[in-house]
């Protein structure tokens, strides 16, 4: 038998390829990346970076929820930037959405990302003991 689960919301954008938004193994999440989708009418909420970073971490944020967590649960967070000149706008957004401790985390430049959003983050937690 698996303990494997997956975790879905209508709260975060749907899948937009053959994977989960999350899954779900023992107290571990992996959760898919996320980009700045609404969840709604599945468009890129807006052209500025800023409003992209906080999407990203409102659709984490709702999958964390999903999976009975929260985001202060997460353990680390990957993030993949169209610009690293934003470094420092997703880093004031992201302190918008963590405390302290921070969770871990890589911030990769990339060339491009699924339907131009500037910015996607994909994220494991661990909930429970």
């Amino acid at each position: 038998m698996s303990n494997k689960a997956v975790i879905n919301t209508d709260q975060a954008p749907a899948a937009i390829g053959p994977y989960s938004q999350a899954i779900k193994a023992g107290n571990t999440v992996y959760i898919s990346g996320q980009i700045p989708l609404d969840p709604t009418s599945m468009e890129i909420v807006s052209d500025d970076f800023e409003a992209q970073a906080r999407q990203v971490f409102t659709n984490l944020k709702a999958v964390c929820e999903e999976a009975a967590g929260t985001l202060q649960d997460v353990v680390k967070v990957n993030l993949y930037l169209v610009d690293l000149g934003q470094f420092a706008v997703v880093n004031q957004v992201m302190e918008e959405f963590f405390k302290a401790p921070f969770p871990a985390r890589a911030a990769v430049g990339v060339k491009a990302l699924p339907k131009g959003a500037l910015v996607e983050a994909e994220a494991v937690m661990v909930i429970g003991d």
